[in-house]
């Protein structure tokens, strides 16, 4: 795979939710480290996205804002 985004973080899927038009897929990256993502659901058929199974996060934004107490 070759893609343009600095951020593509490698990990497993821990839980899909599904909606009625969206599912919420979270990617556990490291142990206690998720995170999580709304995709559609035919993009989850289509990506063939199950519990278990790997998959990559890809961030992609112009502006990403950090924050600290």
């Amino acid at each position: 795979m070759k893609i343009s985004a600095r951020n593509s973080l490698n990990g497993k899927i821990k839980s899909i939710a599904e909606g009625s038009v969206n599912n919420e897929v979270v990617i556990e990256l490291a142990p206690g480290v998720e995170i999580t993502s709304v995709v559609t659901k035919a993009s989850c058929a289509e990506l063939g996205l199950t519990v278990g199974g790997n998959a990559y996060a890809i961030i992609k934004a112009s502006n990403v804002m950090v924050a600290v107490d």
